[in-house]
């Protein structure tokens, strides 16, 4: 790289020329061994110092942080609350009103996630083949249409269809957050960055228990009570789509809120982020992932589809179970929050086991492993993509922890969850330490690359098993 000549930035009006100077075409791979699209912008990001890239970074940050953090913030937390809006009506008459009886209410909860693991596989599909914020806008149309239409069903048959269809197009939604969080943020920034817009599960929780009892306060309505969440939710949803299909970036290539010079700073921040098949199958750790996911889809299908009637089960009238279910958002976002800084610091991520010991979170916070855990586009997309069949099947089993003749303290199915927290930890612990021996080895083998090289190598389809510069965040 001596025999280029490094630029000053240019002004934030300026147009770039891809210029490479004498480069010698060995230096660096042809574009076809990389499989990201950021590799021009990466190129033309070789023509300016470093220390001005460095400086410069910071600001890009900063936009992405308060402009594109909250859009996806906001996003989550709609799909999240679309999800929940079940549990609200739930404590206001949906079971008699829909002649639900039995288990139907379990069936129905857990409709939502055999939609999800059927449109898991063309969710992905999609997400490859369409910019990420066009498809995601048109999903908001979509699935707040579908959040409207459960106001219209009177029966348990067209509840589990409508469900089911809510949970396929939601699908896209955590797939999608988890790429874009990769593309836009470092590997040091992602688990902060990941735990701000999995945080506003908890501001979804306090929202839906909030308008839940506002809206059972209004009088005088043709339709009952319980289905007014899902007008009003809905249509919410609907809105918020114009805005995320006019400013949600593909990718640092293409964010309205950067400049051109500063989406090439944006490319060359995540240079050194490192993102087969068969070797993902053959990886004791996606197992380890694979697990801790099951246990995460059996305590979230559960405790987000039964906690009003596990709360109404200790005599509590339905005004008052909704209003406490705000505490619990509230600690689920701040817990969530301060162990994704802590998160950011060397060897802290695995701390993250704490919350999840007392039972605090029932957030999946191995999405931030799954991010972070391996590399190699189409490695990391399998170990995704297993991630998400496992979730939602644990989801689906769920519901089905409580039984119906258990009603309505269901102490057979609290013991199953408190049971799934303890697994789930014990896998953390395993998880951690495996990764922990493995860094270790590498670096006493001295495996270790200059920063040049690191960045070069974050856009090669190179497997964390292939990469041997690769370091594994715990």
């Amino acid at each position: 790289m001596a025999d280029i000549e490094k630029r000053a930035a240019p002004a934030p009006d300026s147009g770039i020329s891809p210029d490479y100077g004498n480069r010698d075409s060995t230096e660096i791979p042809s574009k076809a061994n990389f499989a990201d699209i950021g590799y021009d912008l990466f190129q033309q990001s070789q023509q300016y110092d470093t220390t001005q890239l460095e400086i410069d970074s910071v600001k890009v940050r900063r936009k992405l942080d308060f402009i594109v953090l909250p859009m996806m913030m906001t996003t989550y937390m709609l799909s999240f609350l679309d999800k929940q809006t079940l549990n609200y009506s739930n404590a206001y008459g949906l079971q008699p009103d829909t002649h639900m009886t039995g288990d139907d209410y379990s069936w129905v909860s857990s409709a939502l996630y055999f939609g999800w693991l059927i449109g898991a596989y063309p969710s992905n599909l999609a997400l490859q083949r369409f910019p990420i914020g066009k498809m995601i806008g048109t999903m908001l149309f979509v699935w707040g249409s579908i959040c409207m239409l459960q106001a219209a069903v009177f029966n348990f048959s067209g509840f589990f269809a409508i469900r089911f269809s809510l949970g396929f197009v939601e699908a896209c939604i955590s797939p999608a957050w988890i790429l874009l969080t990769s593309m836009l943020w470092t590997r040091e920034e992602q688990p902060l960055r990941t735990s701000f817009w999995l945080s506003v599960n908890g501001m979804s929780s306090i929202i839906g228990a909030l308008l839940s009892y506002g809206l059972r306060h209004v009088d005088g309505l043709a339709i009952p009570n319980w289905k007014l969440i899902y007008v009003v939710v809905g249509t919410t949803t609907i809105a918020w789509g114009f805005v995320i299909i006019l400013y949600l970036p593909d990718g640092p290539h293409n964010a309205k809120c950067l400049t051109e010079y500063e989406r090439i700073v944006a490319v060359w921040r995540v240079s050194k982020n490192q993102t087969g098949i068969k070797e993902a199958l053959l990886d004791s750790k996606t197992y380890l992932l694979l697990l801790m996911a099951a246990c995460y889809g059996i305590l979230n299908g559960g405790v987000a589809n039964f906690i009003s009637s596990i709360i109404k089960g200790f005599g509590y009238s339905p005004l008052k179970t909704s209003l406490l279910q705000t505490p619990g958002g509230a600690f689920e976002i701040v817990m969530c929050i301060a162990f994704g800084y802590l998160s950011t610091y060397k060897n802290t991520l695995g701390l993250t086991i704490i919350p999840r010991l007392v039972g605090l979170l029932k957030i999946p916070i191995a999405y931030r492993y799954a991010l972070v855990g391996c590399s190699g586009h189409t490695k990391r997309s399998t170990v995704l993509g297993l991630y998400f069949i496992v979730y939602c099947s644990g989801n689906i089993a769920g519901p089905h922890i409580f039984i119906p003749p258990q009603a309505p303290r269901y102490f057979g199915a609290i013991k199953g969850l408190l049971v799934a927290y303890c697994i789930d930890a014990g896998l953390q612990v395993a998880y951690t330490a495996v990764c922990y021996m493995e860094n270790k080895r590498r670096e006493k083998a001295g495996l270790v690359a200059d920063a040049e090289v690191e960045a070069l190598e974050g856009f090669g389809d190179l497997t964390d098993k292939e990469n041997v510069h690769f370091r594994y965040r715990i």
